[in-house]
């Protein structure tokens, strides 16, 4: 078990809309239904329309009589019954926002849905062509298929597992790390992609090698995340490491990384809001930590590590 839960999931793990995945196949019964349907637009950028009260939707007829082979079916809508679609758009008019910043101001269902259309139409984005023969592939099965236009093979949406992990000392220390490129101050979990023929449990330990140096103990799986930049699955564990051991950034992509106490963590969890500006970047002040926005899955498991009462302190009882 987990030394510690969410209070709950993540926010891109929310959603429980109807994703109609029986009806993807029926052409016939989505071309009909089309007329009354709902399209969300996403540019190159990511970016999505805004409107009142969350996604900015639009009707499908305004944008084509039937369903383009670019479209993307999404399911149904929670509250109106209708079917969603997601397409790519060169240009969005009116007010939009970027998902990494606006998505936490959406209810569940809608980053949720969001968060669908953003990881297919990437897929979509790098699967023009068949890995296998090079041969061009077309869209199929409303947007959850690509078909090989020679061979008639089809492909499937592609997920990247990845781990993502709170590293801490079985009591009242957690290590965050920061890249370079990342705003000064600005702390993180450790994450990595699971390699072929690797399991979840040895991919954490490898990569906490790999960008700090440190041996752990005992990984826990504490939950999962979609991640669309570009269709990734936070895999969130937690793992336990002696905060003595001498810290090496082994692979280069950790630039610093620092043991914080839990104190300072929730300190900086309820000043967070405050150091947000409307742009989506931090408000200069003289704070020594500061963490991941609230879509991440990385908040989530740092918050649920920091309001988890003290834990005491894991020895390593078969590791010597």
């Amino acid at each position: 078990m987990p030394r510690f839960e969410f209070e709950m999931p993540p926010m891109l793990s929310r959603a429980v809309y109807d994703r109609a995945d029986e009806i993807r196949h029926d052409e016939q019964r989505l071309k009909a239904k089309w007329p009354d349907a709902l399209l969300l637009q996403i540019d190159p950028s990511g970016r999505y329309p805004v409107g009142e009260d969350g996604l900015g939707w639009i009707m499908a007829l305004d944008a084509a009589d039937e369903p383009p082979p670019e479209a993307v079916f999404l399911g149904l809508h929670p509250e109106e019954g209708r079917d969603m679609w997601a397409m790519r758009f060169d240009i969005i008019d009116g007010p939009k926002d970027d998902p990494r910043r606006g998505a936490q101001l959406l209810g569940a269902n809608e980053a949720g849905i969001l968060s669908t259309a953003l990881g297919v139409l990437n897929w979509h984005d790098n699967a023009r062509f068949s890995p296998v023969d090079g041969a061009r592939t077309e869209p199929a099965k409303g947007g959850w298929v690509r078909r090989n236009t020679i061979s008639g093979k089809e492909e499937f949406p592609r997920t990247d597992p990845a781990i993502i992990t709170v590293v801490h000392d079985g009591a009242d220390r957690i290590l965050l790390g920061r890249q370079a490129q990342w705003p000064d101050r600005w702390f993180s979990t450790l994450a990595g992609f699971v390699e072929p023929g690797e399991s979840l449990e040895q991919c954490v330990l490898r990569e906490v090698h790999e960008e700090v140096g440190l041996d752990t103990w005992d990984p826990m799986y504490v939950g999962s995340q979609p991640w669309p930049f570009p269709r990734s699955l936070m895999l969130g564990f937690e793992v336990t490491a002696d905060p003595d051991q001498t810290l090496d950034f082994i692979d280069g992509e950790i630039a610093a990384a620092e043991w914080f106490d839990r104190d300072e963590v929730i300190t900086a969890i309820e000043a967070q809001e405050e150091w947000m500006g409307s742009d989506g970047k931090p408000i200069v002040d003289d704070a020594r930590l500061r963490l991941p926005g609230s879509i991440s899955i990385a908040s989530a498991l740092i918050r649920a590590w920091a309001y988890t009462p003290a834990l005491d302190q894991v020895t390593r009882n078969d590791q010597g």
